[in-house]
């Protein structure tokens, strides 16, 4: 095995925790060098994502035992020392969040990153976070990467103050403390039934409880169950989230797409690991489903109580939640590679969609005055006319609006799931997906409930949506051109042409998608090879 490949799993978190660190030794007039650093990261990050997807199919030559990369630091073998697992799974989502990362990024550099301080150094740290979140191999180190990635958050939610910002931002703050804490109650109870905090040690050893302790353990798993469904956002546990994300600034807003997913993938990812021991409640349909069913419900009806269109994109976010736990509720595996696509069709045009409701919000009086007085009170540089010449999309022309209206009609048709994007081809294959498992023993009403569930929630993101596009671009009286610059479109045009690039390639993505959900159904391949320390190289020769 090659030194690249032998320390590849730990560099999508070793990247931005460097990148990070430089940056804070740095000035806040130095943005150039933040820039460059960042440029860096970020390319880095996507390579070595595109990469471990790679390596985790076997192109190019099986790398790993099974495609399944075990980076064990120290040289410690598992279950004693801390592991990072790459597997087609968490190489998924590392590429997930370089591809959304990435067009965050380069939208908050258009002047976002100016209207507060330590923007890149933030950022970095999410990322990190979030890229250890999937990466990581056992409990204790999920709970730390979770940590990074929220503090990181707190930072980036408050950015750009405000008093709205900060109210909400402190009420993020509070809810996600409370969930930290029951997921250290939830360790702590897992560590002294089990002896082990590793995943892989913690899929054996709970198959050897019984009587008392194995009804602790699955307490202990109710409350980091509970934990999880509130990082995800799921019903009654998420009326913290419509007011933060429609509060934070846009990149934050789109970055924050994917962080309820974290959880959902916590989620996938222990329940899978604890099939052979008995699921808890908690990570298999008797929570999921009928929280997902809910949260559907909630989400759809926020969206069309709702005129505000960033609190609209809010609540369709919970949905996206709601889909997903529904669809991961019910038996077996053959709605899970369906999910998965779901899931990264709904994140990334979410993800526009924020991007896209900031530059919109500037066509309205209200908006640009917001927009002036954000520059004004932090001192962010209001580009000239004679740079914008350069960077402009457009110029105060009909072209600018048809931009904005035709990416926010693309945007509309992947969240209501309308024909020929992503969208269309995620809900259609869940549906189908549905009614295939009744055939397979699945319980006909919880099928019936998911296809209704999500039926009438695709109606009511159209009226919402079609309703909130009447109102931005047909009705206004003050309607005016604003000027957009390339770093602002650009990323909207890279997500949008990201899901019509899933909807062309849909069959090879389904098909890679669809093995991920078989090996997943497998979770033995996960344990074996995490847990035989004689066949991996470790973080020294």
């Amino acid at each position: 095995m090659s030194f690249w490949m032998q320390h590849l799993p730990v560099l999508p978190v070793l990247i931005p925790l460097l990148s990070g660190a430089l940056m804070l030794l740095t000035r806040d007039s130095q943005r150039t060098l933040r820039l460059a650093l960042a440029v860096l990261s970020l390319s880095l990050l996507a390579f070595s994502a595109l990469a471990l997807i790679r390596a985790t199919q076997g192109i190019g030559g099986s790398v790993w035992p099974q495609d399944i990369g075990v980076y064990r630091l120290g040289n410690w073998p598992a279950p004693f020392g801390i592991v990072l697992v790459a597997d087609r799974l968490s190489a998924l989502m590392l590429g997930l969040t370089a591809v959304l990362g990435s067009c965050t990024w380069v939208y908050a550099t258009a002047r976002w990153d100016r209207v507060g301080s330590h923007f890149h150094p933030l950022f970095q740290l999410q990322l990190m976070g979030l890229n250890g979140a999937f990466l990581a191999g056992d409990l204790f180190n999920l709970f730390v990467f979770f940590e990074i990635l929220l503090t990181a958050s707190y930072g980036l939610m408050l950015h750009g103050s405000g008093k709205y910002r900060v109210g909400a931002g402190l009420h993020y703050i509070g809810i996600n403390l409370i969930a930290s804490f029951l997921l250290l109650i939830a360790i702590a109870l897992i560590y002294r039934l089990t002896g082990t905090l590793n995943l892989a040690d913690i899929s054996v050893r709970a198959q050897a409880l019984g009587g008392a302790d194995r009804q602790l353990f699955d307490s202990a798993a109710a409350i980091l169950g509970i934990a999880f469904l509130i990082k995800a956002a799921a019903w009654p546990l998420n009326f913290w989230l419509p007011n933060t994300y429609s509060q934070a600034c846009a990149p934050v807003a789109a970055l924050f797409a994917l962080m309820t997913k974290v959880g959902i993938y916590a989620l996938l990812r222990i329940g899978s690991l604890l099939v052979p021991a008995g699921a808890p409640a908690a990570f298999g349909g008797a929570w999921m489903f009928p929280a997902g069913i809910a949260t559907l419900v909630f989400g759809a009806l926020g969206m069309l109580a709702n005129s505000e269109p960033r609190r609209i994109a809010a609540y369709a976010i919970i949905t996206s939640s709601g889909t997903l736990f529904a669809a991961l509720g019910m038996p077996g595996v053959t709605l899970t590679g369906p999910a998965l696509y779901y899931l990264l069709s709904s994140v990334l045009g979410l993800g526009a969609l924020f991007l896209l409701l900031e530059l919109t919000e500037r066509s309205q009086s209200f908006g640009a005055n917001i927009l002036a007085i954000t520059q004004e009170a932090f001192e962010a540089d209001a580009p000239d006319e004679a740079s914008l010449s350069e960077q402009v999309v457009g110029t105060p022309l009909p072209a600018t609006m048809a931009f904005l209206g035709l990416s926010f009609f693309a945007c509309s048709l992947l969240v209501i799931g309308l024909p020929p994007l992503s969208g269309f081809v995620a809900k259609f294959s869940l549906l189908s997906a549905a009614l295939r498992t009744a055939e397979f023993g699945a319980p006909t009403l919880n099928v019936w409930l998911l296809v209704t569930a999500m039926l009438g929630s695709g109606f009511a993101c159209l009226m919402a949506l079609g309703r909130c596009g009447v109102r931005l671009f047909w009705v206004p009286d003050d309607l005016h051109v604003p000027t957009l610059k390339l770093s602002e479109v650009a990323p909207i045009l890279f997500l949008l042409g990201a899901c019509a690039a899933l909807t062309i390639e849909a069959g090879p993505v389904m098909n890679y998608l669809e093995s991920t959900a078989q090996y997943l159904d497998q979770p033995g391949l996960y344990v074996q090879n995490v847990l035989d320390s004689a066949r991996y190289a470790g973080a020294r020769p």
